[in-house]
């Protein structure tokens, strides 16, 4: 090989959109492959997204206006969606921040000019909440979730028939090792763009997650989703036992069911049956603590659900009497019946309980996981958006601005900044990126009134109509990212 084929520094142009300042030569990408050097010029790899729900309702979450805003009749579409929404998924940042934000787009909504300022914002704060609809037990709380072996997140406090994550978070990102933070913004990003990721639980089980699909949780797929505790299992279909069984234990990690003794058998006058359970007696047939959690029946440990019980009280109990015992999605259920010495012996199931079985699984939900992402919306963001950034706050506060993600709904928390969490689901797809600070680059819109853009010192000189916008390289989604 002859002649120098090194790439020379004034062959490279610099790449400002992010704090790690790439050097790119011509027909790379930067560390981002989000930006390149095309013939020397400095060009966004990724279109600008724009969502068209003109075809189905309630795909752009933009802000609503009164009946006052505009003439003919409302039709109920709260979110006015029946026409394009700028999305600032492919829009580019505002870094190093004294910048206006990309695009700043004017459309008139029911004869009221609207503004929409898109920028894809640099979140070092951000990270996941998710929400695994399952019984199983994935681990303590608090327990370290990992990937690769790196911390990214833990185990949050349960909520009813779910299992909760918080990943990433600043401290996992830039608040450790080298890989940690790279594995973590890796994993989030995957997580983000509704990919599936596989993470351990210390303590615990092995994940697979991918938002809107069910959860792999140690190998084995879920299905479905309690339908209740054990406790409120027996007030649903209580009335449909009787006749059929004597006793109905309804078995739950958290809150075990016991018919005879609950107040819904109690007013359907079922007798007592001398049932004794192996738990902490909480009010009538109510009782925690049953056995430990784990994968089994209910969320628990057990497999053998008589393991809960201890010896009737042969005071109360007779021969023959009729018991059945089922978890809280109906997936695992057994029926029995006392012999001679008041032992429970498999026996034959009524149609009806059977078919009661079945009822119960028909009335639980799919299985889910669920990803939000949450952020926080800094100081230099705002900037982007006007030359006064607190009163974007304010304004944001005061419902005169509606903050949404990718074009999806964000719940904006109460208290200091701008604090977002939006779901995953509901945005265009790989909707976010990254840069090697590391960090997570997502989409943030900002909407209002183009009045009220102007009093709180918007960037007016570069407000630009929505046609002007769509006329070139652009992509065009629905609702949820859906062709």
């Amino acid at each position: 090989m002859t002649g120098d084929t090194r790439i020379r520094p004034e062959d490279k142009i610099r790449c400002d959109a992010c704090p790690v300042l790439c050097y790119i030569a011509e027909g790379r990408a930067g560390a981002c492959d989000r930006y390149a050097n095309r013939g020397g010029r400095l060009v966004r790899l990724d279109p600008l997204t724009v969502i068209e729900a003109s075809a189905a309702r309630g795909g752009a979450a933009v802000p609503f206006l009164d009946g006052s805003a505009g003439g003919g009749e409302w039709d109920g579409d709260i979110l006015r969606a029946g026409r394009p929404f700028v999305t600032a998924v492919g829009a580019g940042t505002t870094y190093p921040d004294y910048k206006p934000a990309p695009f700043i787009v004017s459309q008139q909504v029911d004869g009221v000019d609207m503004v929409t300022v898109v920028t894809e914002g640099i979140f070092s704060y951000c990270g996941a909440k998710v929400k695994i609809d399952t019984d199983r037990h994935i681990g303590p709380e608090r327990a370290q979730v990992r990937v690769d072996g790196e911390p990214i997140g833990h185990v949050m406090t349960g909520e009813y028939g779910s299992r909760m994550l918080s990943l990433g978070g600043v401290e996992h990102l830039t608040g450790g090792t080298k890989k940690e933070g790279r594995v973590t913004c890796d994993a989030l990003l995957r997580l983000l763009n509704r990919e599936p990721v596989e993470m351990t639980v210390d303590e615990g089980e092995t994940l697979v997650l991918q938002a809107g699909r069910a959860p792999v949780i140690g190998g084995q797929e879920e299905r479905l989703m309690r339908v209740g505790c054990g406790s409120a299992t027996i007030g649903m279909f209580a009335a449909e036992w009787v006749g059929h069984a004597d006793e109905v234990v309804v078995v739950d990690d958290h809150i075990t069911g016991v018919l005879s003794e609950h107040q819904a058998g109690r007013m359907l006058d079922v007798p007592p049956t001398g049932i004794r359970i192996a738990g902490h007696r909480s009010t009538p047939g109510r009782y925690f603590r049953v056995a430990r959690p784990g994968p089994g029946w209910g969320g628990t440990d057990i497999t053998d659900p008589l393991t809960i019980l201890k010896p009737f009280d042969p005071r109360v109990a007779w021969p023959g009497l009729r018991l059945l015992m089922i978890s809280t999605t109906g997936e695992q259920w057994a029926y029995y019946e006392l012999d001679e010495s008041l032992v429970p012996r498999p026996a034959e199931a009524p149609d009806a309980l059977s078919a009661s079985a079945a009822k119960i699984g028909e009335n639980c939900e799919p299985s889910l996981t669920s990803v939000l992402f949450m952020g926080g919306a800094g100081g230099s963001l705002r900037a982007g958006v006007t030359t006064n950034p607190v009163r974007l706050t304010r304004s944001v506060r005061q419902s005169l601005t509606r903050v949404t993600v990718g074009g999806a709904e964000a719940y904006v928390w109460p208290g200091g900044g701008i604090t977002i969490m939006a779901d995953v689901t509901a945005m265009p797809s790989n909707a976010f990126g990254h840069v090697p600070t590391p960090a997570l680059v997502a989409p943030i819109e900002f909407t209002l009134r183009l009045a009220d853009y102007a009093a709180l010192g918007g960037h007016m000189a570069q407000v630009r109509r929505l046609e002007d916008v769509l006329a070139t390289g652009v992509r065009r989604v629905g609702p949820g990212g859906a062709p």
